[in-house]
């Protein structure tokens, strides 16, 4: 199986990244990002597309995957909505226009979050919102919208979040404790779910914890 995956300088795309590496239903991760995270593996490649409204300039190579693993994404704290709505709306719908062009039957897999609504007066849920309505509609062979809550990052993972990272540090202790919540995901489960996921029998679903935990362990 072949992937494409994006924001795997971030840490879910990191923990998605490292999963797939590892595994044997995978055999060609290709890594789409604007900075390159030096990452040496024979199965990976590497696209670096600093623009990614431009994605339509790479479609000859985006042809003959089987799924996408779309975990790019920022943090709505302080941010200006129409920053905000170019970087999670604008560039997931142009990413699914291209993909479904040259893959229509591949499984797109977006990540969302808890709470997300396309009908929400809060400017993040409204835009994931429209975002996951665009993917699970786009007419792929499968999607999926994936809507992690409280993330634990496994394999020395940290986000790029400074904060965040300053909140697990804190917590660490309770990670066995937070690991046994069905409401609680890791990065690791993250992974494994959306290897999984492509070839789920669920179609065009809304994953919250719980089924992402479910997920991963099929």
């Amino acid at each position: 199986m072949k992937v494409i995956l994006t924001g795997s300088s971030g840490m879910i795309g990191k923990g998605v990244l490292l999963e797939c590496l590892d595994s044997d239903k995978i055999d060609k991760v290709l890594v789409i990002n604007r900075k390159s995270i030096n990452n040496q593996h024979p199965k990976s490649k590497e696209i670096l597309l600093k623009d990614f409204m431009n994605v339509a300039s790479i479609k000859e190579k985006l042809q003959g995957y089987d799924a996408c693993f779309y975990c790019m994404g920022v943090s709505a704290v302080g941010m200006d909505e129409a920053v905000y709505t170019k970087i999670t709306y604008d560039t997931t719908v142009a990413f699914a226009n291209v993909l479904h062009e040259v893959n229509p039957n591949m499984v797109f897999n977006f990540v969302s979050g808890v709470g997300t609504n396309s009908e929400s007066r809060t400017m993040w849920q409204r835009v994931k919102g429209e975002a996951e309505n665009i993917v699970l509609n786009k007419g792929f062979k499968n999607a999926f919208a994936f809507r992690p809550g409280a993330i634990i990052p496994e394999r020395g993972i940290k986000s790029r979040t400074s904060w965040y990272n300053v909140m697990y540090a804190i917590t660490r202790p309770l990670f066995p404790l937070f690991r046994k919540s069905k409401s609680v995901v890791t990065t690791t489960t993250i992974g494994l779910a959306m290897i999984n996921s492509v070839s789920s029998r669920k179609k065009n679903e809304i994953l919250e914890p719980p089924a992402i935990n479910e997920m991963a362990n099929q």
